[in-house]
């Protein structure tokens, strides 16, 4: 580079301080050495250059000799005193005449030359654009030793890791031929115990394969049980004449058999729902007593038909227990249902409870057929009735103590089975947390409709007729639905798929619309989105009524416009107080995106199967 060029080009700007107490020569300083290119920084006094100093790095200290204050002398003293400047060059400015002993003393403070005012503009240029450069090549030159010094510590490193990897390659051959031959010694000892392992894992395929056989076999004989009887009874009832007692009799048969069938499917799907964490417990204080007499009342016709003798033995003080009264009253239920299964007529059930610690313990005994200690394990297994002759034949599906552990676990309680043998009777130990530290409990409302839906039903006012569209592609449940609600005074219409029931609705203005899910071609979810996108279906009441209950099918009825969500079957008198109450005032305007009624439920309470 030839003296006065440019310095930096596209290469880094480096910065450049001038310190000058007079801001005129500052601005001469700058015009003259703005052709360089770089990053001009100027300061007014010695203060401020130090203070400008510690803020970056500098190539060239342009420094006024006479300042006010501190002097460039006294300046550039202690800018060499800091370690990180002590190489920094400086070039003192003056304008006076300095004898040899004052430049012998700028060079010891460390300035590396001297200009002279007035400044000849390209002598100054060459001086700081030389001082650059070497400032540029200086800083290359550290990076190249850097980046040296790096590769040189990488390739030191690569070779230490060379030669440590050749040692431990070696050491690993070593080990793995030690373990090779340590593996063939443990494969030839382990292959006589997979043989074994297989044959046992085979049984038990085989074993399972064989229950499951046996289950499917139970449960087709279990649902034929109850549809036996019905099938009778309609057989009865096609006879003509037929007495009013044999009527009766007949319809009864059907209710009671109907209900069996709900309960062997509801406990199923209890069962499945568990097993996929899909079921939901509400768990609060409960009074002990009111879930006894709950579960007392399910088994009430089977005491009764057997003459057994119930003991209920509870103290004075009320218990009270953190659970799910439905649930815990379903478990109590099951308990006692089982004893009173397998007790022999004439028996005598007790039923005792106590405060233990922070427990409620149950106990539920019964002088009945026993259990061998063979079978006690094996209890609480599911479908464990398949292998057990004895209990086959007195009905059901083994999953009832299943589901009673599986309920107790949600609630964070424990059962337990005892019994002496066979004819030695059995005895229960149910376990649930107890609400000691609770406040009182509220009146606990009767089962039926969920709280949120209950409804006022002392009102004497007769049921309004409604005009009510039923859609359903099962025949049977659409005309015995419909002849049902037309006996109950509504105008009833049907239609068996629902572009029917488009076709239909327009010229009969249904109040309320009762919608199979699972249809065809269109199903319910649709069919109600494109009623509801019609001005005759704005303010009409949408009723599910679908066999699929889970929480996730009841948020697809209201995502599609459903008002209410209904699980088959339908019980017809809880229905026909829902119609009652039903009102153009408990429906609110579909533009306001709410929902128009409550979502009601069937009664939640439940018999032990």
């Amino acid at each position: 580079m030839s003296p006065g060029s440019p310095v930096g080009g596209d290469g880094p700007k480096v910065n450049i301080l001038l310190v000058d107490d007079q801001p005129g020569r500052l601005l001469s300083y700058q015009a003259i050495l703005q052709d360089l290119g770089q990053n001009l920084v100027s300061a007014h006094s010695g203060d401020e250059a130090l203070e400008r100093l510690m803020q970056g790095e500098y190539a060239v200290v342009l420094l006024d000799v006479s300042m006010p204050g501190m002097d460039g002398f006294e300046t550039a003293a202690m800018i060499h005193d800091h370690p990180r400047f002590e190489r920094t060059p400086i070039i003192f400015v003056t304008g006076v005449h300095i004898t040899d002993l004052d430049r012998l003393k700028g060079y010891k403070l460390g300035a590396v030359d001297y200009v002279l005012i007035p400044v000849a503009p390209e002598i100054l240029r060459s001086k700081v654009a030389v001082l650059v450069e070497l400032h540029l090549k200086r800083r290359e030159l550290q990076q190249l030793n850097s980046t040296l010094a790096q590769a040189n510590s990488q390739l030191a490193e690569a070779h230490s890791n060379l030669q440590a990897e050749k040692t431990r390659e070696l050491e690993q051959l070593n080990a793995s031929l030690r373990e090779a031959i340590a593996g063939l010694e443990q494969a030839n000892r382990a292959l006589h115990g997979e043989i074994s392992e297989r044959a046992r894992i085979e049984h038990q395929l085989k074993e399972a394969d064989r229950h499951k056989d046996e289950f499917l076999a139970m449960l087709a004989h279990e649902l034929r049980n109850p549809l036996a009887p019905i099938h009778n009874a309609v057989r009865l009832m096609r006879l003509n004449p037929m007495a009013a007692a044999q009527v009766e009799w007949a319809r009864d048969v059907i209710e009671r058999q109907a209900s069996h069938l709900t309960r062997l499917v509801d406990d199923l799907l209890d069962v499945s729902r568990i097993t996929r964490g899909k079921i939901n417990i509400d768990v609060k204080p409960v009074e002990l007593a009111a879930a006894v007499a709950r579960a007392v009342e399910t088994v009430q016709p089977m005491l009764v038909q057997q003459k057994h003798e119930l003991h209920i033995d509870m103290p004075a003080t009320p218990l009270r227990l953190l659970g799910d009264l439905t649930r815990v009253t379903q478990v109590l239920g099951n308990v006692l249902g089982n004893a009173v299964k397998y007790t022999d007529t004439g028996g005598r059930i007790d039923l005792s409870a106590r405060l233990i610690g922070r427990e409620v313990e149950i106990r539920i005994r019964d002088n009945g057929i026993g259990i061998p200690a063979s079978l006690l394990p094996t209890v609480f297994d599911l479908f464990s009735q398949a292998g057990m002759m004895e209990e086959r034949s007195r009905g059901g599906l083994g999953i009832g103590l299943a589901l009673v552990k599986r309920l107790l676990g949600l609630h964070g309680g424990s059962i337990s089975v005892h019994s002496a043998g066979v004819g030695q009777g059995t005895e229960f130990t149910i376990r649930l947390p107890a609400a000691l530290d609770e406040p009182a409990l509220a009146q606990t409302p009767a089962a039926g409709f969920e709280a949120a839906a209950a409804v006022d039903t002392s009102a004497a006012d007769p049921a309004p007729r409604r005009r009510i569209l039923l859609v359903d592609d099962n025949h049977d449940a659409l005309e015995s639905l419909a002849t049902l609600l037309s006996l109950s005074g509504h105008d009833v219409r049907t239609a068996a798929d629902g572009f029917l029931a488009l076709d239909a609705a327009p010229a009969f203005a249904p109040e309320v619309a009762v919608l199979d899910i699972g249809m065809p071609g269109l199903d319910g979810y649709e069919l109600a989105r494109r009623m509801r996108a019609q001005p005759w279906g704005k303010s009409m009441a949408l009723i599910a009524l679908t066999g699929w209950g889970q929480e996730t099918d009841r948020q697809r009825s209201r995502a599609a416009g459903f008002d209410s969500h209904w699980v088959k079957p339908l019980d017809i008198e809880l229905f026909t107080r829902y119609l009652a109450h039903l009102s153009a005032e408990s429906r609110l305007d579909s533009s306001s995106g709410s929902e128009r009624v409550q979502i009601w439920s069937a009664p939640t309470a439940r018999r032990a199967t």
